[in-house]
């Protein structure tokens, strides 16, 4: 109900109609539409956590240096584009939350990217919930694509590797050349909102 209509279409009775059981027992495990979604959503976290980085319970909060970073990307997008609608659903539903760092899923990933940010392999000055924002939300969204433009599960896990693929170039490499866009370097190089000023990794 969540994944096809959004959570507005979701209640109580409604999905203990559609499970069989007695309304009064729902709501004695789920006083409301409330509860139930956000159970829901952390379902899903706990789901998507397990496919990606394993049992919570046996490896906790992984740190980088126990990260496949490739193979992470490729289980992720994988699980995309195999629970398209839950997970945009998920995807919405933390974007729109006051704490996205209470959902397991969100604060481990987002967590990765800002430690990270913190040693000498990055880039300087990374916005990590930026970053995390648009990597899940590219993910989430590259399904919709795959459901034109894909006719089998093969061809879906094609796609699903181009994804993971151009995260992994897009991180590593960029898309511009910067000497051919100096008006976007001299952009680049005034201070953001927080005041952080971009240093480019060339030294211009």
């Amino acid at each position: 109900m969540l994944a096809a209509q959004g959570p507005d279409s979701v209640s109580v009775s409604g999905v203990a109609n559609r499970a069989g059981i007695n309304r009064g027992t729902a709501y004695q495990h789920f006083q409301s539409r409330e509860e139930l979604v956000a159970a829901t959503i952390a379902w899903v976290s706990d789901e998507m956590f397990r496919h990606v980085y394993g049992d919570p319970e046996s490896v906790g909060t992984p740190s980088i240096e126990q990260l496949d970073v490739p193979a992470m990307m490729h289980r992720l997008t994988s699980f995309a584009m195999e629970n398209a609608e839950i997970g945009r659903s998920w995807l919405l539903q933390i974007l729109a939350s006051p704490d996205p760092q209470a959902d397991r899923f969100w604060q481990t990933f987002q967590g990765a990217i800002a430690e990270f940010a913190r040693t000498e392999l990055a880039q300087p000055d990374i916005d990590t919930e930026a970053w995390a924002v648009l990597l899940l939300s590219g993910i989430f969204l590259w399904p919709v694509w795959a459901q034109s433009h894909a006719k089998d599960d093969q061809e879906r896990q094609i796609l699903a590797q181009r994804m993971s693929r151009e995260i992994l170039r897009l991180s590593l490499f960029g898309t511009m050349q910067p000497a051919q866009f100096p008006n976007i370097v001299a952009r680049l190089r005034r201070p953001d909102p927080s005041g952080a000023v971009v240093e480019l990794p060339d030294g211009r």
